[in-house]
C-alpha cells in the first residue's frame, strides 16, 4: 500500500526525533503517579498536533488510583517538574497525580475507534554509574535519585508521541477516530484500572498495547499474539498490636510480628487452583522496634497471581481470610491495603493474526513470532478486559530489542534502533484498521 510506505517512510525520518525525545525522558523518570512532566509534555504535544485532549479526573478515576505516593511525594515531584520545563497549566490539572493523558483524533470520514497505549512511568531504580552504560557514555543518565528508566517506558512514550504525528500527518486520509492512551503508573500494575473505570476506551473497537524487550531480544523481532496474561493483586497488610516489657510484663502485650509471621507461613500454604496457573508471595515482612519489647506494629507485602482474573480472585480471597484469621488468633487488628492489580486475559486472536499479517507484509522484521507465552502480569489486560467484554478486540505485542541488561535492572538499555520498528508497526495496523481493513 501507498501508505504504508510513506508511513514508513516518515518514521525513519523520524528515527533521530524519537532517540532525542527518549533520551530526554530517560534524564528525568518519574515513579508512578508523579510522571507531571512527561505527562505535561504528551498533553502539550498531542494538543499542538490538533487531538483533543484530556487529563486530569477526565482521564483517571481517583476513587480506582492504587499504590498512591504520599502527598508531600507527589507535591515534590510536581514542584520539580515545573523546574525542569513542564506547562503549569497541564500541572494544575494533574495535581494529587491524576496523570494520565487521552488524545483523540475524528477523522472526516465514519469508521471504528482504534486505541493504541503507551505507558510513560519509570522504576525505582538507582541507575548505574558504569562508565560503560550507554546513558552514561552519551550523557543521558538518570538525573533523579532512585528512579530510573529500566523498562522501557521512555522509548514506549517517544513511540507514542511519533505514532501520533505521524498519523495526524494523514487526517485527510483516514477514518474513523483514533485514542492514543498515555498510561501512568504501570509498574506495580496500578494505573490502568483507574482509567478503565473512568471509561476512556469504552466506545473503543480495536485496541493495542505493545511493549520492547522481554521475550523479544532480538532488534528486528516482533512477537504479535501474546497470551497468558496473569492476573493479579498486590497487598500490604497492616497489623496493630499492643506494644509491651518482654520481660516484665509480656502478658499484656499483642505481638503483631507473630500474627504477621504465621500470615507469612500460611498465605503460602493455600492450596494451588485446578483451574490453571496460581500464585502467591510474600516478598517483604518488617516489624518490631526492640529486642526487648513485644512488636506492637508489622507490615506484611505481598501479591496474589492466577491465569485468570477468576483464578487470582480466588488466591485474593484466600489470602485475605487468611490474615485476618491469624490477626484473629494474636489479638491484634489488621487493615489491608490493596496496591496495585492487573487483569488476566489473551489477545483477540483475529486481530493478533492480522498485526502478523501486517508484519510480513511490512518486511520491517527479521523474525516474527505468532504466539508467545508471557507468564507474567501487565496492566494493559485491564484495557484488554474492558474492550473485550464490551464486544470490541484487543492484541498486546512484544518489539524486539537488542537489551545491555534485564528489564528493572540498574544496567538495563535497549537499542534505538528499535524505536521506528515500533512506529512502523503500530501506525501502519492503526491505519488499516482505521481504513476498515477485514480480519
Amino acid at each position: 500500500m501507498k501508505l504504508d510506505q510513506e508511513l514508513m517512510q516518515n518514521a525513519d525520518a523520524m528515527k533521530d526525533a524519537m532517540i532525542a525525545r527518549r533520551r530526554d525522558l530517560h534524564c528525568h523518570p518519574e515513579p508512578g503517579w508523579t510522571e507531571f512532566r512527561t505527562a505535561s509534555l504528551v498533553a502539550s504535544t498531542l494538543e499542538a498536533l490538533g487531538y483533543e485532549v484530556k487529563t486530569g479526573d477526565e482521564a483517571v478515576a481517583r476513587g480506582s488510583m492504587m499504590g498512591l505516593p504520599s502527598p508531600e511525594t507527589l507535591r515534590a515531584a510536581k514542584e520539580r517538574a515545573a523546574t525542569e520545563g513542564a506547562d503549569p497549566c497541564w500541572l494544575e490539572r494533574m495535581t494529587g497525580g491524576l496523570t494520565g493523558v487521552v488524545g483523540t483524533l475524528r477523522f472526516a470520514n465514519p469508521g471504528p475507534v482504534v486505541a493504541l497505549r503507551f505507558d510513560m512511568d519509570s522504576n525505582d531504580v538507582d541507575e548505574t554509574d558504569a562508565p560503560d552504560h550507554l546513558p552514561n557514555r552519551e550523557g543521558f543518565a538518570s538525573l533523579h535519585d532512585g528512579a530510573m528508566h529500566a523498562c522501557g517506558h521512555d522509548g514506549h512514550t517517544a513511540v507514542g508521541l511519533a505514532v501520533a504525528k505521524l498519523l495526524a500527518e494523514q487526517k485527510d486520509k483516514l477514518s474513523g477516530t483514533l485514542k492514543l492512551v498515555f498510561q501512568p503508573a504501570e509498574e506495580g500494575v496500578r494505573g490502568a484500572k483507574a482509567m478503565t473505570d473512568r471509561g476512556v476506551v469504552d466506545d473503543v473497537d480495536f485496541m493495542l498495547g505493545a511493549h520492547f524487550g522481554f521475550k523479544m531480544k532480538e532488534t528486528g523481532s516482533i512477537a504479535c499474539n501474546v497470551t497468558g496474561f496473569l492476573a493479579t493483586g498486590k497487598y500490604d497488610a497492616h497489623f496493630t498490636g499492643r506494644a509491651s516489657h518482654a520481660g516484665a510484663a509480656p502478658e499484656a502485650g499483642r505481638n503483631a510480628l507473630l500474627a504477621a509471621a504465621c500470615a507469612a507461613l500460611n498465605l503460602h500454604a493455600i492450596p494451588r487452583h485446578s483451574g490453571g496457573a496460581s500464585r502467591i508471595n510474600v516478598g517483604v515482612l518488617e516489624a518490631g522496634t526492640g529486642r526487648n519489647v513485644t512488636a506492637d506494629k508489622a507490615v506484611l507485602k505481598l501479591e496474589t497471581r492466577g491465569a485468570s482474573s477468576a483464578i487470582n480472585e480466588f488466591m485474593e480471597a484466600e489470602a485475605k481470610r487468611v490474615i485476618k484469621a491469624a490477626a484473629s488468633m494474636y489479638g491484634v487488628e489488621v487493615s489491608i491495603e490493596k496496591v496495585g492489580g492487573a487483569a488476566g486475559g489473551n489477545n483477540t486472536p483475529k486481530l493478533a493474526a492480522y498485526v502478523a499479517k501486517r508484519a510480513e507484509e511490512l518486511g520491517v522484521f527479521q523474525k516474527i513470532v505468532t504466539d508467545c507465552d508471557f507468564g507474567a502480569s501487565e496492566d494493559f489486560a485491564y484495557f484488554m478486559e474492558r474492550v473485550q467484554s464490551r464486544g470490541g478486540q484487543a492484541a498486546y505485542l512484544m518489539i524486539g530489542a537488542d537489551l545491555a541488561a534485564g528489564h528493572h535492572d540498574s544496567h538495563f538499555n535497549f537499542d534505538e534502533n528499535a524505536l521506528p520498528n515500533a512506529a512502523k508497526i503500530l501506525t501502519c495496523v492503526a491505519a488499516g484498521l482505521l481504513l476498515g481493513d477485514t480480519l
